[in-house]
């Protein structure tokens, strides 16, 4: 199969005042696995929908190969719809929910069981053809769903939030078979979730959504490593962010590399000011600065973030050695409160002046870090110049 290109082209939709979905607009790459990602209420749904067939833009249109298909009804799209619900008719067995669509179209007998056998071997449902709904588990019911979903070999698969109602081991697994699928089949897989983790596993790329608009298109690499907005910063992963003040910005070159930009900030939370060079990060004890390359011009007075992953930070009970290099941060800190998660603890760390730092560490028995660390010990915490990132846009 074949999977289609997708243009969602300046869309927008209101129900009453409210803004559902603003000026939506990116592409969608034939047989990508491209997942709308967001909190409830953030448009992601109608938006599925629309491409769906299910609702229909104010203003704007969905292309499905340069083709407009914002007038056709839903059954003549060639994409199909696996919802969270499944759907499936409970008088009928696993064969004849999948059968259903090609029986609909007068398909012949033959035809029909080859592809239905076809289908239900691809998602692994061989030994359950004749079993009723209610005697298989959530997860076999989402596998009849999407071999339904693809019987009739869409160009467009949409998904939405299709695993949301299963266990959290299930729902990794079932994932996992998923993305396998698409793989196998090659369309173009369109899914919506609420689940950063989900979206992060199997998506070739993300939009970020929320208010009813796209914030950020990108890998999942881009989108946690280079959040373009506070809002993805926060809502994908967990971050330390911290308010800054552009006090200058200044041309840079480093022989052999591209010219870059030195960016001084001033940064109220950290008590310290900041300089910004490029991709490298690090506060020197003697002046307070922290250094970053590679980074885009900046005004003066502009508002940015400075922001830290807390599973890049380490934190000792000593203080560490870090054999005399300028680019490692270093703060001290107390433990307040220690948070056992099983395969890490988090820790929140109140630096000397004041301000909270989360803090998550692997369990490991390889990298020895000292001691256990505990409530109200005072530690050291630190991270590579590498490890953080400046946000620009601090209001979306």
């Amino acid at each position: 199969m074949n999977g289609s290109t997708v243009s969602i082209d300046h869309v927008s939709k209101h129900f009453g005042n409210f803004h559902a979905l603003d000026n939506i607009n990116f592409t969608i790459k034939q047989g990508e696995f491209f997942s709308l990602l967001g909190p409830s209420g953030c448009g992601k749904t109608t938006l599925l929908r629309i491409i769906a067939g299910f609702e229909f833009p104010d203003e704007g249109a969905v292309l499905f190969d340069d083709k407009d298909i914002v007038p056709l009804p839903p059954n003549k799209r060639q994409s199909n719809t696996v919802f969270q619900s499944y759907a499936l008719f409970p008088h009928m067995t696993v064969y004849e929910n999948v059968a259903f669509p090609l029986r609909l179209r007068k398909v012949d007998k033959n035809t029909i069981d080859e592809k239905v056998r076809n289908y239900l071997h691809l998602v692994q449902l061989d030994q359950h053809i004749f079993k009723k709904p209610n005697q298989l588990s959530g997860g076999q019911r989402q596998r009849v769903a999407i071999a339904r979903a693809l019987i009739n070999e869409p160009k467009v698969l949409l998904l939405d939030e299709p695993l949301s109602a299963l266990d959290a081991k299930l729902r990794a697994n079932l994932l996992v078979d998923l993305d396998a699928l698409h793989d196998k089949i090659g369309i173009t897989f369109i899914y919506v979730t609420h689940d950063q983790s989900e979206a992060l596993a199997v998506s070739d790329r993300i939009a970020v959504m929320n208010a009813g608009k796209v914030l950020q298109v990108g890998t999942p690499f881009e989108i946690y490593e280079s959040p373009a907005t506070q809002f993805v910063a926060q809502f994908i992963g967990d971050t330390n962010l911290f308010e800054s003040t552009v006090v200058s910005c200044e041309n840079h070159q480093t022989p052999g590399k591209d010219p870059d930009f030195m960016v001084t900030l001033n940064t109220p939370s950290l008590g310290l000011q900041a300089q910004l060079k490029g991709d490298t990060q690090a506060t020197k004890e003697e002046d307070k600065n922290i250094l970053v390359t590679d980074y885009e011009h900046t005004d003066e007075g502009q508002k940015v973030c400075f922001t830290i992953r807390p599973e890049k930070i380490r934190i000792t009970l000593d203080e560490p050695d870090v054999h005399g290099r300028k680019d490692i941060n270093v703060f001290k800190g107390i433990v307040e409160e220690p948070v056992y998660t099983g395969f890490q603890s988090k820790f929140y760390v109140r630096l000397e002046n004041g301000t909270i730092i989360k803090v998550f560490k692997q369990h490991t028995n390889y990298l020895d870090d000292g001691p256990e660390i505990a409530w109200k010990d005072k530690v050291y915490v630190s991270w590579s110049a590498e490890d953080g990132y400046i946000v620009e846009d601090i209001n979306a």
